[in-house]
């Protein structure tokens, strides 16, 4: 590749002398990708980035029932189709070598991690919590009629819409929990 080749293949010379000032077209492409690589995908699925309060919109691109890539929603009003470096690399949450995809568990002062099948891993939280519910239940408090646990507690993400939120209230509450929050109000 001649010196000139090089020059001419450069985007900061190729927005400077194109039709493309602002390096929004073009000028920003590579030469190696000529179609996008959302091209094949089969359907896209809008979605929120589950990172932090501010609910970025996103679309995931779908193809062959496998995700694909993840960009910003340019429809969504919150930001307009931009992604911060955490949203803009959630796709690795969903295809990410590392990902697990089964149940690690690691016994009180255990060196190493076991797999453990789901409905082992759901029977010991449903244990857990109602060991937690039992030993921290307080029928009153001062003579007075409390009917309650502090043994549970409930700190609820910022990305949690308000159906979520209202399903967790009524949960934590009709197990007697009364330290229910979510981290959007903190």
């Amino acid at each position: 590749m001649g010196v000139r080749t090089w020059i001419d293949s450069w985007p900061v010379y190729r927005q400077l002398t194109g039709t493309d000032p602002l390096g929004r077209g073009a000028a920003a492409k590579s030469g190696a990708r000529r179609t996008p690589r959302v091209a094949s995908a089969d359907r896209v699925v809008k979605s929120v980035c589950p990172y932090c309060a501010v609910g970025c919109g996103q679309n995931v691109y779908v193809e062959d029932d496998r995700v694909t890539q993840i960009e910003g929603d340019p429809d969504s009003p919150v930001s307009r189709g931009r992604l911060c470096p955490k949203g803009a690399a959630s796709l690795q949450l969903t295809t990410g070598g590392a990902r697990e995809h089964h149940v690690l568990y690691r016994a009180p002062y255990a060196a190493e991690w076991e797999r453990l099948d789901l409905d082992t891993a759901m029977d010991m939280i449903a244990d857990r919590v109602i060991e937690a519910r039992r030993a921290g239940w307080q029928w009153e408090v001062d003579a007075a009629r409390t009917r309650r646990t502090l043994g549970i507690a409930s700190l609820g993400g910022a990305t949690l819409d308000n159906e979520e939120n209202y399903l967790i209230k009524k949960l934590f509450t009709a197990l007697g929990a009364v330290q229910i929050e979510n981290q959007a109000r903190i």
